[in-house]
């Protein structure tokens, strides 16, 4: 899969910025003619021509929490001159507020509501309706960016992680899809997983982060690469964790 510049095409959502543009980048670099769900169309331009080849990509203008957005944006893959052969679901939204509070006992409904548009529901729609492209591809990967923030193996041995419930919880019912997702298209072309990035300085990682985005991306591109991918993981710099 790495070297030879064809037809095949890669999505990412949330591309303008942070893990998504960093992904963009790598898989570019690498020949894939990329797909870059953005939602702000003139942020995305910007980021578009970042690319180390931003003549073999193009924006979609996505905003996975939108139905309407979700399918204006398939309709315009069923007329592209590519082969989908990756989709990476990136996007994603952090609101509980103070990182270090456990929102679990206060946490607005309308807040978790609209972080399971964007972490969970929105992904799983855009996902069942890119599928029949995947389908079509040979030797197809979905790849969707979690987080050990929603580990329940984690969270119940009382690791210190943060207790943002909103978007832990949201990262947990991805992982579940992850599985059943895998489980579902295990006798097709399509192999699913998940990856936690680490920490990373992104707007939503902070300044304080350790890992640079570059070097966050790189193990994730590696393994969303490898010629004899799994199905049904859950990986971190390529080393499987804990559910």
């Amino acid at each position: 899969m790495h070297n030879t510049i064809d037809k095949r095409a890669a999505l990412i959502t949330g591309a303008n910025r942070g893990l998504g543009l960093e992904l963009c980048k790598q898989l570019n670099k690498k020949g894939y003619f990329v797909f870059m769900g953005v939602r702000d169309l003139k942020k995305g331009e910007l980021a578009l021509q970042t690319l180390p080849n931003p003549d073999r990509a193009t924006l979609l203008l996505l905003d996975v929490s939108d139905p309407a957005s979700v399918g204006s944006a398939v309709k315009q893959l069923d007329h592209a001159d590519y082969r989908l052969q990756i989709l990476v679901n990136n996007a994603g939204i952090m609101m509980d507020g103070d990182v270090m509070k456990d929102s679990t006992t206060d946490i607005a409904v309308e807040r978790l509501r609209k972080t399971f548009d964007t972490n969970f529901f929105g992904l799983v729609e855009l996902t069942n309706q890119v599928l029949p492209f995947l389908l079509q591809t040979p030797d197809s990967r979905i790849l969707n960016i979690s987080s050990d923030m929603g580990s329940l193996q984690l969270h119940a041995r009382q690791h210190p992680l943060a207790r943002t419930f909103a978007y832990n919880a949201s990262k947990a019912a991805l992982n579940m899809y992850t599985i059943h997702l895998a489980n579902a298209l295990r006798d097709k072309n399509v192999k699913v997983n998940a990856v936690h990035p680490g920490w990373v300085k992104t707007d939503m990682g902070s300044e304080y982060a350790p890992l640079e985005i570059p070097e966050a991306i790189e193990p994730i591109v590696e393994f969303l690469l490898k010629e004899d991918l799994p199905t049904g993981k859950f990986v971190f710099r390529g080393e499987e964790i804990a559910w």
